[in-house]
């Protein structure tokens, strides 16, 4: 145990002689190994980061959530010129399914809608996500109100003028002071502020993060522009009852809906129904994806890495050539030679992977600051950049260590006089 302990000491002292005494060549050299492991590094904890954004800001949502609209979030097999046939869900009908399908807890109508500016006073927030909104997606979407109130369902029903704003709006519009009652303007009509949401962070998916978001009763904005305006696309949240089988909830509110609509035995359904759960199995698949794909990338700054550390290690035998033949002509064996060569090639290696780590942790760090993202760098992503530092080492410093421990040591000391 000693032994080895002392060949690592001695391994570790002749890496950092040629760390020292050949700067720029092993610069060179670990160049590739650091470029590697900073591409493959940093690709997993972008991705991780990602999918763990993606995946918290859905938690709030059951996953057995349904979405009842006219078009899928999901690739689909209907034909697309066929889909842009279908018609918009009705108020209506989310009205008739909340009262006759038995295996949902509960349904909201809500309209995509286009952005909007907002005023109060002479100050302005412009670019904001409008979310027109039934009472009941307080509780599907979990919001959380961090000051005032959500709006109540005779409000949703009437479609009362008051509205529920993100996080930044209220920053933006009224700084340090309480916007709870204070009336602010959108759509050309004064609304009421009735509460804030808690802050959120960055959206993830392209989607609009609620900090940029309005909450506000549907029926006002069908009230105002009706239901056939083309710039607002409604759509019907359920959510089946706890313990209930999703697919069974989805079947019951097909057949309910097919019945309204008059759909007949045999002929397609003119409206799709996504869960959110087969979403996420969506989102999974394109991050596997992504994942493979930084593999393969990375995979080549690895190779050139690996010539890079063969390439310093063959010169370091050639250039020690004589130090062997001592070595083994005082009695070190050939298993001693070969591991002292190998170890010089890990800690090589492992420099380079570690320099690679840090720049990730750096870059990171930065984003993290700068786009309020959090970055993640995981323990596991840590310790499988050492681990395949460790592996490019062993694998590229192997036949230079081979050929050290074959030297024969009379011609060894000759040619290293």
């Amino acid at each position: 145990m000693f032994l080895y302990l002392r060949l690592l000491s001695e391994s570790f002292a002749f890496a950092m002689n040629a760390l020292t005494n050949n700067k720029l060549r092993t610069f060179l050299s670990l160049l590739g190994v650091t470029i590697g492991i900073f591409s493959i590094i940093a690709v997993l904890a972008a991705v991780d980061s990602l999918d763990h954004k993606i995946k918290k800001d859905l938690s709030k949502v059951d996953k057995n959530t349904m979405y009842l609209k006219r078009f899928s979030f999901a690739p689909t097999d209907i034909p697309r010129w066929k889909v842009q046939q279908f018609p918009n869900v009705k108020y209506e009908e989310y009205q008739y399914l909340k009262n006759n399908v038995t295996s949902v807890q509960t349904m909201a109508f809500q309209m995509f809608a286009p952005s909007i500016n907002i005023k109060y006073e002479d100050k302005s927030a412009t670019g904001v996500n409008a979310k027109p909104s039934s009472y009941e997606i307080a509780d599907i979407e979990s919001v959380e109100i961090v000051d005032g109130r959500f709006y109540t369902e005779s409000e949703s029903n009437s479609g009362s003028a008051v509205a529920v704003i993100g996080y930044e709006i209220a920053q933006t519009l009224f700084g340090s002071s309480n916007p709870i009652g204070k009336k602010i303007r959108m759509y050309g009509q004064r609304f009421t502020v009735i509460g804030v949401l808690k802050k959120q962070g960055a959206a993830s998916m392209g989607m609009p993060s609620n900090d940029t978001s309005v909450m506000l009763p549907v029926n006002f904005l069908r009230r105002l522009y009706g239901d056939n305006n083309t710039s607002l696309t409604p759509i019907i949240l359920i959510k089946p009852l706890k313990g209930a089988d999703p697919e069974a909830s989805k079947a019951e509110v097909t057949q309910k809906l097919r019945n309204y609509r008059g759909i007949k035995a045999g002929e397609d359904s003119n409206f799709m129904i996504d869960i959110l759960s087969s979403f996420t199995d969506f989102i999974d698949g394109i991050v596997s994806m992504l994942n493979l794909v930084g593999w393969i990338i990375s995979g080549f700054s690895l190779l050139v890495g690996g010539f890079g550390i063969a390439n310093i290690m063959f010169v370091s035998v050639k250039e020690r050539t004589g130090i062997i033949g001592i070595q083994k002509s005082l009695g070190a064996k050939n298993r001693f030679i070969l591991m002292q060569f190998l170890f010089e090639a890990v800690i090589l290696s492992l420099i380079g992977g570690a320099i690679g780590i840090l720049m990730v942790w750096g870059g990171g760090t930065l984003i993290t600051k700068a786009f309020d993202f959090e970055f993640i760098l995981s323990a596991g992503n840590i310790l499988l950049g050492t681990g395949l530092s460790v592996g490019i080492g062993l694998i590229s410093g192997i036949l230079p260590a081979i050929s050290a421990a074959r030297l024969d040591p009379v011609e060894a000391i000759r040619s290293g006089m």
